[in-house]
């Protein structure tokens, strides 16, 4: 038997408000993985192609000065 399988079962003997609470729970768990996929989805396409590209900033660039 399927973990998929295993878990269909468990849950067919849960009251309904129960598997209301369990299909809560898998979407929350969606949403987590889809997030998780999305920002690094994002991170890469905005970096695509800037390898080798050289940075238009130096150190002094990020010393802070007071005046």
């Amino acid at each position: 038997m399927s973990l998929e399988e295993k878990i269909i079962q468990q849950i067919y003997d849960l009251p309904e408000s129960k598997k209301a609470e369990v299909l809560d729970f898998v979407e929350y768990l969606k949403t987590k993985v889809e997030e998780k996929d999305w920002s690094r989805f994002s991170l890469s396409s905005a970096m695509r192609g800037m390898e080798n590209e050289a940075s238009p900033y130096s150190l002094d660039d990020l010393k802070e000065s007071f005046s």
